[in-house]
């Protein structure tokens, strides 16, 4: 059966999908903060996620193997990015992260039966060379980047736990409206649960990092997957997974003005390009039909 995306549902979902991706992309910046480790600050963060969007949806969660299936992808995915940033650049994370267009325009046909157009290959095309040259002459290990080797390995696994986090809320979309938000809901339960074997001792962290802590929550992840759920509900999975490009984008540069993490130029360069193919991409597709 095939349901039409409206032009008024399309343009409400591109706005919905850019401000989750202007929320995201403040993440990189504060994940950076010193005291807390990555699993304190990934377990903490999701915590206080979970606790939001639980009160947020009035504690109406849909029970059943569709919600867990999407959130323990979901978990991996908050789990690995928040420790690749800390290991590595927030640019490099983010851009890692964002290969998941390169995964979801393969599966989404095979998984969702959703069609992309051949011109989906050129916009691929440009994406992979932005983020290639997000990988020349990357800086040396500093100290917001103390392992970039490792953090460059998380970044690849979180690539492909993205792209089936995005495929899962699309398809529980499709089953029921309410399983996208109850599977972030637990999945950010469970990412609290694999991080809490590491959260004590707790450092001795000051007022404004604590916040840093609530905002991460409250803001960088559950106000943005409100917008997210609303979003990947009218638009394909591919559609919104190339608007979330916004998000490396804009990372590295709320990173730089506020920890002083030099990107490198190649980073920006490669940045534009996906901005570019973006704006591109999202200008020039009309009205689409999905399986």
């Amino acid at each position: 059966m095939l349901l039409a995306i409206s032009g008024r549902n399309r343009a409400h979902g591109v706005l919905a999908a850019a401000a989750a991706a202007i929320l995201f992309s403040t993440g990189g910046a504060a994940i950076k903060m010193a005291a807390f480790s990555g699993m304190q600050v990934a377990s903490i963060r999701s915590a206080v996620a979970a606790c939001a969007l639980f009160l947020w949806i009035r504690g109406r969660i849909v029970w059943g193997w569709p919600t867990l299936a999407v959130a323990t992808v979901y978990a991996g995915t908050l789990t690995l990015f928040v420790t690749s940033t800390k290991l590595t650049t927030a640019a490099n994370a983010i851009f890692l992260q964002s290969t998941a267009p390169l995964y979801i325009v393969f599966l989404a046909p095979l998984l969702l039966g959703e069609r992309f157009r051949r011109r989906d290959l050129l916009f691929m095309a440009a994406f992979a060379a932005g983020l290639a040259l997000c990988f020349a002459g990357r800086p040396p290990a500093t100290a917001t980047a103390p392992d970039p080797a490792t953090g460059n390995v998380l970044g690849v696994l979180c690539s492909a736990t993205w792209a089936l986090t995005l495929i899962g809320l699309r398809w529980a979309e499709r089953l029921d409206p309410r399983i996208g938000i109850s599977a972030v809901v637990v999945g950010n339960g469970l990412a609290f649960l694999i991080g809490a074997p590491f959260l004590l001792p707790l450092p001795d962290a000051s007022a404004g990092e604590w916040a840093t802590l609530i905002y991460l929550g409250v803001i960088q992840i559950a106000m943005a997957y409100i917008f997210l759920t609303r979003a990947i509900a009218q638009l394909p999975a591919l559609d919104v997974s190339l608007l979330l490009l916004l998000e490396p984008v804009l990372n590295p540069v709320w990173t730089w003005l506020i920890r002083g993490e030099n990107p490198g130029r190649w980073s920006l360069v490669g940045g534009g390009i996906i901005l570019a193919a973006t704006a591109a991409r999202t200008m020039t597709t009309k009205d689409t039909k999905t399986v």
